[in-house]
């Protein structure tokens, strides 16, 4: 269980790296990486900065075993979620995309909800469990 807990935290850390180093170059123009990105939707790169910081906070909330991770993980995949809804509603206005931000958000929101599933599986105590029983 603990080993789980470190490389699950260690792989989630370097998630979150990735994403804040490229949402941020994005948004700041670093590095060059905003003219690379072609017609990228501002609101999906800032979303994803803000997943960022929450899935380094997670990941040391993984890392020692502690029940909150779950929630911030929640929290995380709701953003994206409801970030991923306004980028279908963007598209159907006819805005500009990229074909490869709807397959990196639905890749993102999955690799989230897989972090979720881990995080309640191993840091979740007896009281949490009682939320889904019956009295």
């Amino acid at each position: 269980m603990k080993t789980t807990l470190k490389i699950s935290a260690i792989l989630l850390t370097l998630f979150a790296l990735i994403t804040v180093f490229m949402s941020g170059s994005v948004i700041f123009d670093l590095f060059g990486i905003r003219e690379k990105e072609g017609n990228y939707v501002l609101f999906i790169v800032i979303t994803n900065f803000i997943c960022g910081f929450i899935y380094l906070a997670a990941a040391y909330g993984l890392f020692f075993g502690r029940t909150w991770t779950t929630r911030l993980l929640v929290l995380a995949t709701s953003i994206l979620t409801i970030s991923f809804v306004g980028l279908i509603w963007h598209i159907s206005s006819g805005g500009i995309y990229e074909q490869q931000t709807v397959k990196a958000m639905l890749f993102r929101i999955a690799i989230t909800a897989v972090f979720v599933g881990l995080s309640w599986r191993f840091t979740s105590d007896e009281k949490d469990y009682s939320l889904i029983k019956q009295k």
